[in-house]
């Protein structure tokens, strides 16, 4: 049996980077493989470009610090990956490869940014891909320039009544057809050499509970049509539900999971009006001067996927904590935290349609379809 384990963004940006994943460590060292997705550049080079919301980018510490935590792949697919333009982006790169981690989902052009990140784990050869739905203009790869593999959407807005002016649209979405054909393509390809095909995708509506946007439905259910085995979300900064479809697991996002708070990057940022534009999705947030996301970010875990020699996985999750200090913490079961993230993901799973059955064993969540 191999162990699979994938996390939610990170991010680190401190005096001591191995600080944030003291507590978890332990765990992330006893798996087989674990992803994660890295949300910013590491570099010490580069200028903000003029287009980020929230420029991050981290010192090359942060590279060896994952690394010891117990991370040995990461996507660098998102919304981050040029905020400090190509100088910065080279060297995430070098500064991964140096410390041991493999990058997928970015590159210097296109071709690159949607090869699969292919890993020989007890035997098994697992394939992961990686893109972005999250595109601020220039940072998606193209055939002759570097950035991240795109999978662009399309919104609408559909009057509900038609008789009636002013009311309430109905909000619908949609992928790009090009984008996600060509990365169903690249699963397909990935499928003919790989036991276990995974995909990684920065998408979806952020620090909103619940909600998922119709195009992740369609883009997930394509993939796993096209022989992926499980997808792993993230962006959004909470937890979402998860679906079980055609037996493969849909993590629509697993939230955070080690990475610093907005103004630790920017210490400006919570005057700006993006921020405002931000905080008022949720209108639970209550900025403090420490913690300053919502709380309902503090709840996050582990995919776990316990993959058989077939090829087949057993999907799980591990809840963990995120603490004042940002850094996760995994839970006991019998902390009440457990079963409250645990209710959460079942009530967010059940009000997005998702008719997903989680169970306590050993110390996680099993997830479990209709049947």
């Amino acid at each position: 049996m191999v162990t699979i384990l994938a996390c939610g963004d990170i991010g680190v940006k401190r005096a001591d980077a191995t600080s944030m994943f003291a507590a978890v460590a332990p765990g992330l060292r006893a798996a087989d493989l674990v992803i994660g997705q890295l949300e910013c550049a590491i570099s010490e080079r580069g200028a903000r470009v003029p287009n980020a919301k929230l420029a991050m980018r981290a010192p090359p510490a942060m590279a060896r610090a994952v690394r010891d935590a117990g991370v040995s792949l990461m996507s660098f697919a998102g919304n981050h990956c040029l905020d400090y333009g190509y100088d910065a982006f080279e060297d995430t790169f070098r500064h991964a490869h140096e410390a041991g981690i493999g990058l997928c989902g970015a590159g210097p052009q296109l071709a690159a940014a949607r090869q699969a990140l292919v890993r020989t784990v007890a035997g098994l050869r697992v394939a992961v891909l990686a893109a972005s739905a999250i595109l601020p203009e220039g940072y998606a790869a193209e055939a002759d320039k570097p950035g991240c593999a795109p999978l662009r959407a399309h919104t609408l807005y559909e009057q509900v009544e038609h008789d009636q002016p002013g009311t309430p649209a109905r909000i619908r979405s949609f992928a790009h057809r090009a984008d996600r054909d060509a990365l169903c393509e690249a699963v397909r390809a990935a499928r003919g050499g790989a036991d276990v095909v995974l995909v990684s995708l920065h998408w979806g509506i952020h620090m909103v509970p619940v909600t998922i946007a119709e195009y992740q439905i369609e883009v997930a259910h394509a993939l796993i049509d096209a022989g992926a085995d499980a997808i792993l979300g993230h962006h959004p900064h909470v937890l979402k539900g998860i679906e079980i479809y055609r037996d493969r697991p849909i993590y629509y996002s697993l939230g955070n999971f080690a990475i610093e708070q907005p103004q630790v990057w920017d210490p400006a940022i919570t005057r700006s009006a993006s921020f405002r534009d931000l905080v008022s999705l949720n209108p639970t947030w209550r900025p403090h001067e420490r913690y300053t996301l919502p709380e309902v970010t503090r709840l996050t875990g582990l995919a776990k996927l316990l993959v058989t020699a077939d090829g087949r996985p057993e999907a799980r999750f591990t809840p963990a904590w995120i603490g004042d200090d940002s850094a996760p913490r995994l839970l006991d079961p019998a902390d009440p935290r457990f079963a409250r993230i645990g209710q959460f993901l079942a009530e967010s799973s059940a009000e997005a349609g998702f008719a997903t059955q989680l169970r306590t064993i050993d110390g996680d969540f099993q997830l479990q379809g209709p049947g």
